[in-house]
């Protein structure tokens, strides 16, 4: 049998924008059924790569892989790739049942279909209490949970979300990771981006990026116990990582 081709590749990818170096040869590789997380600083190119998988921009150099296939030059990885952008993914005129329906007919979504999809995802986010109300009008927390139903009504075999934690409450944070886990074990492979070092020990693997390059790669248990062996007695995410983007800088 051949080997199962990974759910996301990025191979050596650069990308500039004008000075600013954004990726400097960053490589990852994610499986199905799992959950990695892209973990750094807020201009670490974490959003850079997201979108380079995504096929929304080209990089200088390297490439992108999903489920084997170009980002952007196969239009097959539309229909298996789910996206959540780090802003302004909903249309915030209108509500919460008419995003999932206009989410729904951008996939071509059967009628029966939607209803049973919408239906399911509403109860599993808790946002059924709420589809008339307009999306501007729903807190940080319940505006995240719209736009990951969106993003995963055509069923998505990846899953690519862009700081989807950030500026939520913590039990909503809380709420969405367990959503996420939920989705993984169903098969799906997630990437998460996010600055938030401590949530670094709810992903299966992760990757520290700094100024577009993996400084740090491993399943956090792992990577912990590696720190622990160097010297620091008990460390922390925080801790372990901001010492790896010191000495980067030193």
């Amino acid at each position: 049998m051949a080997p199962a081709v990974p759910a996301v590749e990025a191979r050596g990818l650069f990308r500039r924008f004008g000075a600013v170096q954004a990726l400097a040869g960053l490589t990852f590789q994610v499986e199905r059924g799992e959950l990695y997380g892209l973990i750094g600083p807020d201009g670490a190119g974490k959003t850079t790569a997201i979108r380079a998988v995504a096929g929304l921009l080209d990089p200088d150099q390297g490439e992108a892989r999903v489920l084997g296939l170009d980002p952007l030059r196969d239009p097959a990885v539309r229909e298996r790739l789910g996206l959540m952008p780090q802003q302004y993914s909903l249309y915030r005129d209108l509500t919460v049942a008419e995003n999932l329906q206009f989410f729904a007919r951008l996939s071509a979504l059967p009628r029966p279909v939607f209803r049973e999809r919408a239906e399911r995802l509403l109860g599993i986010t808790r946002l059924a209490p709420f589809t008339a109300r307009r999306a501007d009008q729903l807190s940080g927390g319940m505006y995240k949970k719209l736009a990951l139903a969106c993003a995963l009504l055509h069923q998505p075999e990846v899953l690519l979300l862009d700081e989807p934690t950030n500026g939520v409450d913590p039990v909503s944070r809380r709420e969405l990771w367990a959503l996420l886990h939920e989705f993984v074990e169903g098969g799906m492979a997630v990437v998460i981006s996010t600055p938030y070092m401590d949530e670094a020990e709810r992903c299966h693997r992760v990757g520290l990026v700094h100024h577009g390059r993996l400084l740090l790669e491993g399943a956090p248990e792992r990577l912990l116990a590696a720190a622990r062996v160097e010297g620091l007695p008990r460390p922390t995410f925080e801790e372990l990582f901001i010492r790896e983007i010191e000495g980067a800088a030193a």
